[in-house]
């Protein structure tokens, strides 16, 4: 019974070792199963960003300022040119209407 013992020692020995060595190696994939989900590093060029050109935001500001002052002026212009129109309409109206009472008169009398 003392080999038995002994070849149970053995088998108790060399399976404590196996499973040391079982657990290495899966320590050791487990490792690379790690390393393979990680991304890989991958570049990413970026067209460098233009400069911030503040001489073009001024031409543009003032270009927009200028057109925004010359549609004002054009509309009171125009503003200015209707209303003169209809003053004068206005003016041509009571002139017409005076001359014509005048002209009545003048011809002989309200009929």
């Amino acid at each position: 019974m003392s080999d038995a013992l002994q070849k149970a020692e053995a088998a108790a020995k060399e399976a404590a070792t196996d499973t040391a060595a079982v657990q290495v190696a899966l320590a050791a994939v487990e490792l690379a199963k790690l390393a393979g989900q990680q991304p890989a590093h991958t570049c990413q060029h970026h067209a460098p960003q233009p400069e911030f050109n503040a001489k073009k935001w001024w031409t543009i500001g003032a270009l927009v300022t200028v057109g925004g002052c010359v549609a004002c002026a054009l509309a009171l212009a125009f503003a200015l040119a209707a209303t003169a129109i209809a003053v004068g309409g206005t003016c041509a109206t009571a002139c017409l209407l005076v001359l014509r009472s005048i002209w009545r008169d003048v011809r002989g009398g309200h009929r």
